[in-house]
Formats: C-alpha cells, structure tokens, sequence
C-alpha cells in the first residue's frame, strides 16, 4: 500500500502550518479564490486584464511547487479510486461490505424473474407499517382526525380541499399496494401449482420405481420357494437312500419271528379300523403339505387414492361364486358356475392354471398362505398346494428348455388373456375329504383344523393332518339341546319371516379359531360353539334373515344377512355393538383394519370406515357410470390390508385401493 511507503508518505509536519493548502484557512482562502476567479471570468463585469484569474493561479502555483504537496499528489496518483474510498471506512464497516460480496460468475447466473414487481415493491405492500412512507401516513392521518375532531373545517376553503386530496392520494396508494399484494399471491399459487405438478411427476416416477421393485422380489420369491421344494426332495431322496441301505445291513429275521402271536392279533383287532385299513379317498397323500409364508409384503397399493382400479380381469364365462387370494398382488383363486377353478398371479394379472378334480362347482373356497381348500357342490373338500405349481412369472411356459420367452406375465392388459401351460397345476392336489352327503357350502380353516358346513345340516371338524373327519355337529340337535339348557328358547330353530328373494343355505357362513367355532345359519341366528364339547354355549339373535357372512376379532362379531342389514357384536357381552343396513340383500362382507367391505346386490362393494365412520362406494360402477355404461352386480369380495377385490355375475374380477 502506497500508506506504507515512507517515501511516499504525506508527512503532517510539512502540510499542517498556516500557510499549508490542507489546513482550514487554506482550504478556505483557496476556495474563495476560486470562487471569485469563476466569477470574475462568467460574470458580466469581468476584468480585462484578469489579474484576479492570474493572482489565484500564482498562488496555486506556489502551492504546487511545496515538496510535501507534491509528494502527496504522487502518492494519489499512484492509488486508486478504490483505495481512496476503501481507507475512509472503519474496520466493521469493511468486513461487513467484504461478506456482503457477490462476485461476477453469481451475479451473472441470476435467474430470470417472472414477477412485474421487485423485492422492494412486494417489501412495501406486504408490511406498509414498516415503511417510511407508512409510518409518516399513519402519523399524518391519526394527527389529521384528531384536528378534524378539535378543528373542523369548512367544506369550501383551499385547506380542507388539500386535505382531501392528499386523503385521495393515500388510499390511492393504498390500492396500488393492495394490488401489488394481490399479484403477488396469485404468483405465489401459481408457482405452488407448478411445485404440485412437478411433485406429483416425481410421485410417479417413483411408484413406477416401487413397482419394479416388488415384481424383483416376487420374482425372487418365487425363486426361494422353488429352491426350497427343491432342497426337501433332495433331502427326501437321501433319507430314502440310507433307509435302504439301512435295511440291507439289517440280517433277516428267522422264521419264528415271522409268527404272530396271539398278544400281536390282540393288539392288532384291537386298533382302530381307520388306522388299520385307510381309504384311498379320505386319507392324505405320503406327501405332507407344507405351509410357505411369504417373506415380504407388496406395499404398493398403500400409494394408491381410495378407489383407485389397480386391474380388471375376465376371468369366467360365467357369474363368480367364490374368490380368495393370500396376499395383495399375490396368488388368486377364483371359482365360477362355468364349473372351473382358476389361479391367478395378481401382479401380472396372468391365469397361472385350472385345478381339475371337482364334479361339479364349487361354493366356498379359502386361500392361506400356498395352501387352498375348495368346497363343492359333489359335497367334497379337496386341498391343493399352490406352491407346486409350474409356474415361470417371468413368462417362459413349462416344459420348455428354451431361453426366447416373450415375457408373458408382463404382457399389455388390453391383449387377449394367455391360456395356461397344460399340467401347470397337476402336482398341487393334495388329498380330498368326503363324509358330507349334500353340497359344501361353507367352510374355514386354521392350522390343522377345517370346520365345513353343509346342505345336510351338519358342521363337520377336520384333521388336516391325518385328513379325516373328527367330529359332526348336527345343527338342529345342537339347537334343540341349547334351548332346553338355557330355557328360554332363543337357542331353537325358528324360521325367519322375511321372504327371500335370494336361495339361502343352510349354512351361510362360519369360522373357526383353535376351539372356538362361529356359525351363521339360515334361521338368522349366529351360534357360537366349542369344539371340545361339541356344544352351543351362546346364540346371538338379531337377524331377520339368513346368514351369508360372518367374520370375528378378538374383540368383534361382524355378520352379514340377506335382512339388508351388517351387525356388530361384542364377543364380551353378546350385544350389538353397532349395526347399519343398504338397500338390497348382503351377500358377502369382510373387513381388515380399518374397512368393512361387503356386496350387497350393487354394481359396487360398499365399504363402511370404520375410523372415520362414513360409507362409500367402491367398484366400476362408479367409473363406468361416468361413462354411461352399466357394470354387473357384485357377488362377493375380500379385502386384505387395503386391497379388495371382487367378483361379478358377469365373471369379471377386479382389484382395487381401498
């Protein structure tokens, strides 16, 4: 810095005397002989000869040649203007100017405003308090009521005139600003609308990306499943070996433990019949079924509105009689009147095979992680493991070696459906119960224990394991004893008063826990039993119509009945806890969480919130309506954990957000 260098430096000592051009009277002399020498050469009057205009610039002169004045002009010459301004601040007032610094490359790169008003102007209208201008209104307009209270003054004279238009002038500022907050707000929302968009366009991108994600791990699901069998039937296969090679070692037993004794004839007539001589056809398979739980749960359709049609699917010809499914975007079964059961890949929305066996059309059927039970009108269960299927989800058909597969399971929805591979389902069934003489419809299962109901009037338990009948409740003897226990005679049959217009059975519907088993009939009665004694230890009575659906919690009750009406029991007392009706008969009815879905006689299913406690509507009649069609009526549904699907009389099963 030139301030550093003492050759350059001005020094204080040389410039600070009398006759110096920097002390006060110098800068003052100096000025008034500039200003007279300006005059003197501008001014009307001035002298000829310009001794005024040389004595001053003598006297300059004689400053300039001072060595400290000449140092000093030096010294300036060499710095520059920056310097100069910068050694008159302070060391805040620096350091302040050097954060509040925005270089070039920033200042280059500014976005381009949209806005018609600056910073300064929205600064302004959005907070006129704070303002110059404001704070002077509000004081000259507080001051101006109070001496237009103490001081009225005439209409006609020029004050009270300029007070009017200085008023004008105010309020027309004011709208100005008022305007300027009202543009500024509509911006605001516009660039809200524009941030919704580009939010909403990030949403799909990444659901598109959560989709892909979970068909990955449905397709390495299906890989660990297919692994798993796999290692089981190698495993099989050694213990197999060694039992033989077992039993080759073995030395072979003499003739006399040939012999059977008399102890060994006791023991052996002594033995049940049905251990000793089992049927081909009620008696499981050497193949044990095995439970698969799925490892992973899609949550796809957690993102989806309410009401969202996540996919529709032909799948009959003929009305739906009965649909389940294990998981959202799993594995569906559907049964209809066309007498064929099909099993679906929800994810692809593709017929995976046909399960043959049954001889007429099945009425209730359950799906439970890979294992599904089918109930028939030929009054047989049959049970199939649906995790043997050959099935490639990625597309390639089975039996074949060939790495061209089209990428079936992903083919467009508008295409015509994809028949199955022949024999894709052969290795699922499993074993078939039959002890009913009339047709099955009804039936529920937990573990190793299935419960049926039956057009026979009984309930029959059944044990998975050793796939055999272990008890047969008849309805109406159960009935009959609980009414002369209770004495009141609520427990016997009585038949309802309603008419309908639907054919009811005689088992509607029912469902079993450990030993706790509920029944709904065709008398509108709900029993609810235990299977150790084999006993009705409570009825609940409220129906007017038969019972089609049921299902229970730990704490409720919810039964459907063709009396319109859905009621809910407490479990802990016997009593309604709350009850809603439609318009038509309730066929079937489920609930989750949070929804109770049920089909009542409608072109949708009707869905009661029961954390918000309102209904809506939810199905294609609500979109097709918009489109001027018609859709069929919906025959049954199931919902689990938000995902419904249901099934019409037209064969049609769609999947939905609920």
């Amino acid at each position: 810095m030139a301030d550093s260098d003492p050759n350059n430096a001005i020094h204080d000592d040389a410039s600070v005397g009398e006759d110096s051009i920097f002390s006060p009277r110098g800068i003052e002399a100096f000025s008034r002989k500039v200003s007279t020498t300006a005059s003197h050469l501008v001014g009307p009057g001035s002298d000829p000869g310009g001794n005024h205009y040389h004595n001053a610039m003598a006297q300059v002169h004689k400053q300039l040649k001072k060595p400290g004045i000449q140092r000093g002009m030096f010294t300036m010459a060499r710095t520059t203007p920056t310097d100069l301004v910068r050694s008159k601040f302070s060391t805040s007032e620096i350091q302040s100017r050097a954060l509040s610094y925005l270089p070039d490359e920033m200042l280059q790169n500014l976005p381009d405003a949209d806005n018609a008003y600056s910073l300064f102007q929205g600064f302004q209208a959005t907070f006129p308090e704070l303002t110059t201008e404001g704070k002077k209104h509000r004081r000259r307009v507080s001051r101006g009521r109070k001496m237009l209270e103490e001081n009225p003054a005439t209409p006609d004279s020029p004050h009270h005139l300029h007070k009017l238009k200085k008023e004008r002038s105010s309020l027309m500022h004011e709208l100005e600003m008022l305007s300027i907050r009202k543009n500024m707000a509509s911006s605001e929302i516009h660039e809200i609308d524009n941030k919704i968009a580009n939010l909403a366009s990030m949403r799909r991108i990444i659901l598109d990306r959560l989709a892909g994600l979970e068909q990955e791990e449905a397709l390495l699901e299906h890989d660990i499943v297919d692994t798993e069998s796999r290692i089981e039937d190698s495993q099989a296969l050694v213990d197999e070996a060694e039992s033989i090679a077992a039993a080759v070692d073995t030395p072979s037993k003499s003739d006399d433990d040939d012999l059977i004794t008399d102890q060994d004839a006791d023991e052996f007539m002594s033995k049940s019949v049905y251990e000793k001589l089992p049927s081909a056809s009620s008696t499981p398979s050497k193949r044990r079924h095995k439970t698969t739980k799925r490892k992973s749960m899609p949550i796809l359709h957690e993102h989806f509105e309410p009401g969202f049609m996540i996919r529709e699917i032909k799948a009959h010809a003929d009305h739906v009689t009965a649909l389940d499914f294990d998981v959202p975007f799993g594995t569906m079964v559907t049964a209809s009147m066309d007498d064929t059961i099909k099993v679906w890949d929800l994810n692809a929305g593709r017929c995976i095979g046909f399960l043959e066996g049954h001889t007429a059309s099945v009425r209730a059927l359950q799906v439970e992680d890979n294992i599904l039970a089918t109930g028939s009108m030929d009054a047989t269960i049959r049970l199939w493991d649906l995790s043997r299927a050959h099935y490639d989800p990625q597309g390639s058909q089975f039996g074949r070696d060939d790495e061209d597969d089209d990428g079936m399971a992903f083919e467009n929805p508008d295409d015509q459906p994809v028949d199955p591979p022949d024999g894709s389902m052969a290795d699922c069934p499993l074993f078939t119960l039959e002890s009913h003489v009339d047709e099955i419809t009804a039936l529920h299962f937990r573990g190793d224990v299935l419960v049926s109901g039956s057009a026979d009037k009984t309930l029959r338990q059944w044990d998975l394991v050793k796939g055999r009948c272990v008890q047969t409740l008849d309805v109406m003897w159960a009935a009959a004893q609980a009414s002369v226990s209770i004495g009141t005679g609520e427990g016997t049959w009585r038949q309802t008063s309603r008419p309908s217009a639907v054919t009811s059975d005689f088992v509607g519907a029912l469902q079993v826990f450990e030993s706790a088993l509920a029944c709904g009939t065709a008398d509108g009665m709900v029993r609810l039993w235990d299977l150790r004694s084999g006993q009705v230890h409570r009825s609940l009575v409220g129906h007017t119509g038969p019972v089609t659906c049921l299902q229970f919690d730990d704490v409720h009750l919810v039964t459907g009945s063709l009396d319109r009406s859905i009621r809910i029991w407490d479990l802990r007392t016997g009593s309604i806890f709350d009850a809603y009706a439609y318009d038509n008969p309730v066929t079937s009815m489920m609930f989750d969480s949070r929804r109770i879905v049920s089909a009542a006689g409608e072109d949708v299913a009707k869905v009661y919130d029961k954390m918000e406690s309102r209904q809506w509507d939810c199905g294609a009649g609500m979109t097709e309506e918009d489109a001027g069609r018609t859709s069929a009526i919906v025959e049954h549904v199931r919902i689990k954990d938000g995902y419904l699907i249901e099934g019409r009389r037209d064969g049609v099963v769609g999947a939905w957000a609920c």
